[in-house]
């Protein structure tokens, strides 16, 4: 149920927080200066808009990573109580994270490769986490829509061998530019409808952004696509929740797809003046 102070009906979509991530030079500049209060603000204001999770990537400096990830951690867990998203390419790194990481947490991520998901796949079993799949093998990133449903079969089998629920499953399709690959687009969305036609069970995620990358009009670009890609079956997203004219979206997409019973969140988030109506 939606409230004024909830932006995001997270009840029929997952939404994890993107901002604190250390791709952005603030972030990267914040945790290398040991800022606690810029990672505190962001995370308490993606927390007051509606977050389900908040990601977190400290990755850019390699070789600090583990200290860095840590620290990041402590502070975020000391301005709010959202659940955690691991966000690193490094074993060792999400060992450290786990380890101190309170309650519910969601790693990200694992490929159908077998050697990274035996690294990083007893680690989800052991902790009760989440895990975002991403549709990568040995052979590099999915292109097709088949190709997408393939590698998610591979990695929810593989997850099952390590005793991970298939409902603990985030398939992640990668969402690729369309300013480079035209067809992406469309071939993420089938592969949505794919996945979500083969495996039910599983959750669905992307991070958004990357569908609009070099073009203009980017927060057009994605609030469509994320329409579409919930038309198709996507139920989470990594996202800027401060973004009021994408949750406006999600709100509009809910009602729409009959996720919304008697349009009641939507509704709600007119009262709270969440639209951005005229």
């Amino acid at each position: 149920m939606c409230s004024k102070d909830l932006q995001v009906c997270s009840s029929v979509i997952t939404i994890v927080g993107e901002r604190l991530n250390s791709t952005r030079r603030s972030v990267a500049v914040a945790i290398a200066e040991r800022d606690a209060e810029f990672v505190k603000s962001e995370a308490v204001r993606q927390t007051e808009a509606g977050a389900d999770f908040l990601d977190l990537n400290a990755a850019a400096r390699v070789s600090q990573e583990i200290g860095d990830i840590k620290w990041l951690i402590e502070v975020v867990q000391a301005a709010v109580e959202t659940p955690l998203c691991i966000d690193s390419p490094s074993p060792k790194a999400i060992v450290a994270a786990l380890e101190i990481a309170r309650g519910e947490v969601m790693v990200n991520s694992i490929t159908a490769e077998r050697e990274r998901a035996g690294q990083i796949l007893p680690l989800v079993r052991d902790h009760g986490a989440r895990v975002v799949g991403l549709t990568m093998g040995e052979q590099g990133m999915s292109n097709t829509a088949e190709q997408r449903r393939d590698l998610a079969l591979t990695i929810v089998d593989l997850a099952a061998r390590y005793d991970v629920p298939a409902e603990r499953v985030y398939i992640d399709p990668l969402v690729r530019p369309v300013s480079t690959e035209g067809a992406q687009g469309r071939q993420f969305l089938d592969g949505v409808r794919a996945i979500r036609a083969a495996l039910p069970e599983v959750h669905i995620i992307c991070g958004l952004s990357n569908v609009s990358f070099g073009l203009p009009g980017r927060h057009l670009l994605n609030r469509t696509f994320l329409a579409m890609a919930m038309a198709a079956g996507l139920d989470a997203a990594i996202v800027d929740p401060l973004d009021a004219g994408l949750t406006a979206t999600i709100h509009a997409s809910c009602a729409l797809l009959g996720m919304d019973e008697y349009c009641v969140e939507y509704l709600a988030a007119h009262r709270g003046g969440l639209l951005g109506e005229e």
